[in-house]
C-alpha cells in the first residue's frame, strides 16, 4: 500500500447551517489521504494502475462547490465515498474539511472534521 496526500485543497462554498452561511459563502480547505492498492502501477510506472489526482481534485472541487450541506462531516463522507467509487484502487479515504470562519461565539483558527471512508468494508456490506 501507499499514501497519495492531497493537502489544503481550496474551495469557495456556501455551506452551513445558517441563512448568512448560504448568502455570504466562505472558504473550505480540504485534505485527502488516499491510501491505494499499487497493484502493479509502481512497477510498470503506468497512470491507468494508479489515481489521477488531477481527476481526483476536481471530483472533490465538484462536491464542495456543488449542493449545499449544512454540516461538513456531510461533505467529507460524500468526497470519500465518490473517490473509492471512482478509482477502485482506493482502499481507504480519510478526508479533513475545514471551515476557517465558523459561526461559534469565540476566537478559532478554523473548525475540521476528518471522515475515514473504508472502502473495502462499504463492499462487504
Amino acid at each position: 500500500m501507499y499514501q497519495i496526500r492531497m493537502m489544503n485543497c481550496a474551495f469557495f462554498a456556501r455551506h452551513g447551517v445558517f441563512d448568512q452561511e448560504e448568502f455570504l459563502g466562505q472558504r473550505f480547505y480540504v485534505d485527502a489521504v488516499l491510501t491505494v492498492d499499487p497493484g502493479e502501477a509502481l512497477e510498470t510506472d503506468e497512470l491507468e494502475g494508479t489515481v489521477d489526482y488531477g481527476i481526483a481534485f476536481q471530483e472533490i472541487e465538484r462536491i464542495v462547490t456543488g449542493e449545499r450541506r449544512y454540516l461538513i462531516e456531510a461533505i467529507a463522507l460524500e468526497i470519500g465515498k465518490a473517490l473509492c467509487r471512482r478509482f477502485p484502487q482506493i482502499v481507504s479515504a480519510e478526508i479533513s474539511v475545514r471551515k476557517p470562519n465558523a459561526p461559534v461565539p469565540g476566537v478559532l483558527d478554523f473548525v475540521e472534521v476528518r471522515v475515514v471512508h473504508d472502502a473495502r468494508k462499504a463492499a462487504s456490506e
